[in-house]
């Protein structure tokens, strides 16, 4: 039997994100932008889970999911 294996994944809270760009500016590989200028997205497939983009968000609107792969 596989064992399962979780990857860290950083989540928005779109609703209270204000777009400040942040995040943007600290991601090792691009997986953040600013959509339309109104809240912060993350792309999923480039994302590495390194945490940086939680750490750096000015507002704590940025949190790290654990997903099995």
């Amino acid at each position: 039997m596989a064992q399962e294996r979780k990857k860290r994944r950083a989540c928005v809270s779109q609703g209270e994100c204000v777009a400040c760009g942040c995040c943007v500016k600290v991601c090792p590989v691009g997986a953040l932008e600013v959509f339309r200028g109104l809240y912060a997205s993350v792309s999923g497939d480039r994302c590495v889970g390194c945490g940086r983009c939680a750490g750096e968000c000015p507002a704590s609107v940025i949190g790290m999911q654990e997903e099995t792969v």
